[in-house]
């Protein structure tokens, strides 16, 4: 590629997904009830900000994402 050639920064571009601990006391009472005692669980939640998932642990959540070709990454 040559410094003037037009490249398409979309066609490459990751479908990133963001990752981030939730405290289950702020979740609603029928998801804590599912929390089977765990403090917090993890949320992935794409470019907009809608949630996606919610899964028990950071492991967890980074594999959900891989395997439906998406990229994750951790918000603190």
């Amino acid at each position: 590629m040559h410094m003037n050639t037009p490249f398409d920064f979309n066609q490459d571009a990751r479908r990133i997904v963001y990752v981030k601990a939730v405290d289950v006391a702020d979740l609603p009472a029928e998801v804590q009830a599912g929390a089977q005692g765990l403090d917090h669980l993890y949320a992935v939640h794409d470019a907009q900000g809608q949630q996606l998932a919610l899964v028990a642990d950071r492991r967890m959540a980074f594999i959900l994402a891989r395997q439906n070709d998406l990229e994750p990454v951790t918000v603190h």
